[in-house]
């Protein structure tokens, strides 16, 4: 499917362009794109990309990853039936959505991508992305939110007096998304259309038939046992960590101390905003010191394993450049060649017969496509109607935490792996990005109007 997607985009943005004059803008968007993939999307990563998969590496080695899939096995087995329940794929898939549950995009990336690895290990068909892979796509691309920092913080600049309105929009309507993305994820994958023969009808073999997958053939460990001296340094440091929370929540309780005050943008949230923010503010920082120092008290030696697990950030980066080349290529010409604004101007009369405004139209068009050029729209939008908080801009927000870049997202994770037949991750992708932008117009009317 993402061949004829991709064949189709490049031929519409040439065909537009050659019958509105846009033809030089078109091919200036193709290089902009391919220089935008390597030099603002790729090489900025790759950093992020090696701190997250260092720390990753430590998680697994010290038996964290572990532990975390076991927790909640029930429901990964039932989402994930073909990966087996003890592999560590399961623990780093969890991992992955609770970033992004938490809006640490930063981090979801990174660790996803490792799932993303782990779960290619099991992969009989390499190049064909699997049951597994696909359901994992849709709850990436249809993450519940519960806190769309990036969408509060574009209508707090533009002068938004309740930039924090839009959190139970959001989470709602994030919400529907995941569920309908899971659900047609299971329900696609039984189509004739994108079923998988078995593979003695294919006549191949697995390339991980008969071996350990890439995470578990590494060097074994012996693991240290948690003695009452390591598990009271672990309390000591959860206990810091629990008196920073209050301190960002209850800032006169310490100022005896002459702490800091928090920053600016709690000032005037309700409580329970300003836990949500403090739990996303405190969490990075969290996991950065406690993935080192939990691995410490287990023996393992953790310089050396996270220098191992940076390592894989320049392959990844460098099997996924020609997806995202190919893909923010298309886009680009689709931008400069005037699509979505054609697009724009032929459905918003009927759009807004059914409720929807017509100025949303733009963004909603480009938020598959390109997460910039979406956040670009969204800024303008909000200036132009000079009502931060009124019904347009907070359907606006809403409609912008709860749906995702999905063919920015494919490119990137199913470019790590190297998959080339996607089968209905695409489709499951859009369905997600509907289902959200219908839910967030139904709540928003429901909640603002």
């Amino acid at each position: 499917m993402l061949n004829i997607i991709w064949l189709a985009m490049l031929v519409t943005a040439v065909v537009v362009a050659g019958f509105t004059g846009k033809l030089p803008d078109v091919t200036s968007g193709a290089f902009e794109g391919a220089e935008k993939a390597v030099m603002k999307v790729a090489l900025p990563l790759l950093g992020v990309w090696a701190i997250w998969l260092g720390m990753m590496r430590l998680a697994e080695r010290s038996g964290l990853v572990q532990a975390l899939a076991g927790a909640l096995r029930p429901v990964l087995r039932r989402l994930f039936p073909e990966v087996p329940p003890e592999h560590p794929a399961m623990g780093a898939m969890v991992m992955n959505m609770a970033a992004n549950m938490l809006g640490l995009g930063n981090a979801a990336t990174p660790l996803g991508l490792r799932a993303m690895r782990l779960l290619e290990a099991l992969n009989p068909r390499p190049g064909t992305a699997t049951n597994a892979m696909c359901t994992f796509l849709a709850l990436n691309t249809a993450s519940i939110q519960l806190l769309p920092l990036t969408a509060i913080g574009i209508l707090a600049t533009q002068g938004a007096k309740g930039p924090t309105a839009i959190v139970i929009t959001a989470f709602l309507a994030t919400t529907c998304a995941a569920t309908a993305g899971v659900l047609a994820a299971k329900v696609l994958e039984r189509l004739p259309m994108f079923r998988v023969a078995p593979l003695a009808e294919e006549g191949v073999e697995s390339h991980a038939a008969g071996a350990e997958p890439e995470a578990l053939d590494l060097e074994k460990v012996v693991l240290l046992p948690l003695s009452g001296t390591k598990y009271a340094v672990m309390g000591g440091y959860f206990a810091l960590f629990f008196a920073m929370y209050f301190l960002l929540l209850f800032p006169e309780w310490f100022a005896w101390l002459g702490a800091l005050p928090p920053p600016a943008e709690f000032a005037g949230k309700s409580a329970g905003i300003r836990a949500l923010m403090a739990v996303s503010l405190l969490a990075i920082p969290f996991l950065l010191s406690f993935f080192p120092l939990y691995a410490t008290l287990r023996g393992v030696k953790v310089y050396e394993q996270f220098v191992e697990g940076a390592k894989e950030a320049w392959g990844t980066a460098q099997r996924t450049v020609p997806y995202l080349v190919a893909m923010l290529v298309a886009i680009g010409m689709l931008q400069k060649a005037g699509v979505i604004a054609l697009l724009s101007e032929k459905l918003s009369p009927m759009l807004s017969a059914v409720g929807f405004p017509a100025d949303l139209l733009p963004m909603v068009l480009m938020r598959p496509l390109s997460g910039s050029a979406t956040n670009g729209l969204f800024i303008e939008l909000v200036a132009r109607l000079h009502e931060p908080d009124g019904f347009i801009s907070r359907l606006a927000g809403t409609i912008y935490g709860s749906t995702e870049t999905t063919f920015y997202v494919l490119a990137v994770y199913f470019g790590s792996v190297s998959i080339r037949r996607t089968r209905h991750a695409v489709a499951v992708g859009l369905i997600a990005d509907t289902v959200a932008v219908i839910a967030s117009v139904a709540l928003c009317h429901a909640v603002f109007d």
